[in-house]
């Protein structure tokens, strides 16, 4: 198996693809109501889905990882592009060599920058 990408529904899925386009760039493709973008070897797609509305009210359910080996780099850039933060980056203390940093979407939708697993 291969895990290809992660699809974001949304009651807004305008508000979605606004926020995602100011840290990701212009989407890569769009169909319809769907619009993704590629990042490395996955995609993130945002659309409308009739069964969510409103904010996640369990934002830590989950939590989609883009792996940088630059967390620091990248967690600048995202926040000066927009990005809410949840938490800057800090060493989780069962893997004190690596970095995460967790941010939210609109719809309060948790991702995170990840120091790549050895």
């Amino acid at each position: 198996m291969n895990l290809n990408g992660i699809l974001i529904g949304s009651e807004d899925p305008q508000r979605l693809t606004v926020y995602y386009t100011r840290l990701f760039g212009e989407p890569g493709w769009a169909g319809g109501d769907f619009v993704g973008w590629q990042l490395g070897n996955g995609y993130v797609t945002v659309g409308p889905h009739d069964r969510v509305q409103g904010r996640n009210p369990h934002p830590g359910r989950l939590i989609w990882n883009l792996e940088t080996p630059d967390v620091h780099g990248e967690f600048e850039r995202l926040k000066a592009a927009g990005a809410t933060v949840v938490q800057e980056p800090y060493q989780p203390g069962e893997a004190p060599e690596g970095w995460i940093a967790t941010f939210s979407d609109p719809d309060d939708n948790y991702f995170q920058l990840v120091s790549p697993m050895v």
